[in-house]
């Protein structure tokens, strides 16, 4: 048995990585489980699926968790308790399914460990991608990408050279406003952002999606996953989300990874690597295709793609700075207190005036993350 731990079950990608592992049965035993503060869910989850320990994050949440569970489970809360369970040896593969810039510790908490990491926190190669890659090559540890971009790059790199590798090029829907003017995008609502056309996910990812600041993110996470410049990696809009990206050679073939928009796919791939094995999702039909279409992402709507880039070519703290920043500002426009076009100009503003390292530590990006938490404090009151 292949014993796996989850840190964000009760998030989409947790969820869905649960029913994944229910046809694996077999397999698999769930040794720990981990949630913010979705403490009912948590709950259903923990008597379902019957893991060793649970932990919740917020530890005002801890009494009802304890009262609703009369099982042998053991109960943590807080933040330490998390990265305790992180970096667990008890585990062989740890599944970061956590959002946002909080799963960063953890992903190194598990590689120190010695602990494979099947990683859907794209925000931990952006924020500490160097850091990450210099820890996994010297405990042996692998990172297993889960998001449907950089699993179709693994998969399409598998059994080549990337000395051969012309450019990678990453997919994106182009999110819910491919085909909106740019005039209208000051008066776009959090319910009109959420509204994604192929794809069903939380909120953060969500709206990422809406700003194409995730396929900034899934730029960097590519250059530091598959050691490519940066100048060879290119974005795509492919609004069916069907071929998830590409990988083009120097002799001018292309290898694509398609399938139809389901997460349950690369999850499997990346718990089950290196073997594929059957699964009963829903196998896709060509005949009822009519159409794939590719365009280039307008820099004028999607302004965090070029952001990105910059962020990526300064290097050092820069990509953590806007992926910090990027945290707080989409919980701000959920919350209606900022526009969405802000999300932007407020993660460039960031960008220009945070104090820029070179080569940043763990405790840099940390006291970083301090820094931009002051500085939205005195901007948003």
């Amino acid at each position: 048995m292949k014993k796996v731990g989850i840190l964000g079950s009760t998030g989409s990608i947790g969820v869905n990585t649960l029913n994944v592992l229910e046809n694996l049965y077999d397999i698999f035993e769930v040794k720990y489980l981990t949630a913010n503060v979705n403490v009912d869910l948590l709950i259903n989850q923990s008597l379902k699926y019957n893991p060793e320990i649970i932990c919740i994050a917020d530890d005002r949440l801890y009494k009802k968790l304890k009262n609703n569970l009369n099982t042998k489970v053991e109960i943590l809360c807080g933040r330490e308790a998390l990265l305790y369970l992180a970096g667990s040896k008890s585990v062989d593969l740890c599944f970061n399914a956590l959002v946002g810039g909080s799963g960063m510790e953890p992903t190194i908490k598990a590689l120190e460990s010695g602990v494979d990491v099947a990683l859907s926190n794209k925000e931990s190669m952006v924020m500490a991608g160097d850091i990450i890659n210099k820890i996994s090559k010297s405990t042996g540890a692998k990172v297993f990408p889960v998001d449907s971009e950089h699993s179709a790059i693994w998969q399409c790199l598998m059994g080549e050279d990337i000395k051969n590798v012309n450019r990678l090029i990453l997919t994106g829907s182009g999110g819910p406003f491919r085909q909106k003017d740019l005039s209208d995008f000051k008066l776009i609502t959090v319910e009109q952002a959420l509204n994604h056309p192929t794809w069903k996910m939380g909120k953060k990812i969500s709206i990422d999606s809406a700003t194409m600041m995730n396929k900034g993110f899934e730029l960097i996470e590519a250059f530091w996953l598959f050691d490519i410049n940066y100048e060879k990696i290119d974005i795509v809009l492919h609004p069916q989300s069907i071929i998830h990206s590409m990988v083009e050679f120097i002799d001018g073939s292309i290898k694509s990874q398609m399938g139809n928009p389901d997460m349950k796919i690369p999850i499997q791939f990346a718990l089950t690597y290196p073997k594929r094995l059957n699964s009963d999702l829903e196998k896709f039909d060509f005949t009822s295709l009519s159409d794939l279409t590719f365009e280039a992402p307008s820099m004028e709507k999607y302004p965090s793609i070029k952001l990105a880039y910059s962020a990526l070519k300064k290097a050092g703290t820069s990509c953590a700075a806007i992926n910090l920043s990027n945290d707080i500002a989409v919980e701000l426009f959920l919350m209606n207190k900022i526009s969405f076009n802000e999300i932007y100009e407020l993660n460039n503003k960031v960008f220009e005036l945070h104090k820029w390292l070179k080569n940043p530590s763990i405790s840099d990006i940390v006291e970083l993350e301090k820094w931009i938490n002051d500085f939205y404090k005195t901007l948003i009151k």
